[in-house]
C-alpha cells in the first residue's frame, strides 16, 4: 500500500468533497438493504465507520449523534427496523477484510 503523501485527493475542493460524502451517505440511507455487516465484509467501512470518521473530523457530537446523523435515524430504530442478524460467513467476511484495514489511510 503506498502513503497518502502528495494525493491528489487533497487537492479537490472541501465543496466538492462535501457534496460526494453527502451522496454517499444519502445513498446509504436509501440502501439500507445493504447491511453494515456487508459493507464490513466487502469494503472493510460502514455506516459505523463514517460516523467514526466524522467524529475524528471535528464533528462536535457523540458518538451517537454521528450515527443518527449518518443512518438518518436513532441507531436503536436503525437496528429495530433496518438490521438483520449477521450470518456466520458475513462476519468471517467481515473479519477477513478488516485484516485488509492494515495500512492507514488518512
Amino acid at each position: 500500500m503506498t502513503t497518502n503523501a502528495n494525493d491528489p485527493l487533497d487537492e479537490l475542493e472541501d465543496a466538492v468533497a462535501a457534496a460526494a460524502f453527502r451522496r454517499l451517505v444519502r445513498h446509504l440511507r436509501h440502501r439500507h438493504d445493504a447491511q453494515n455487516i456487508e459493507l464490513m465484509g466487502l469494503a472493510g467501512f460502514c455506516r459505523n465507520c463514517l460516523a467514526d470518521w466524522i467524529r475524528e473530523a471535528g464533528y462536535a457530537g457523540d458518538k451517537d449523534a454521528a450515527r443518527e446523523l449518518i443512518h438518518g435515524m436513532p441507531m436503536d430504530e436503525w437496528k429495530a427496523t433496518r438490521q438483520s442478524p449477521a450470518t456466520e460467513e458475513q462476519i468471517a467476511a467481515m473479519e477477513a477484510s478488516l485484516t485488509r484495514n492494515k495500512a492507514d489511510l488518512r
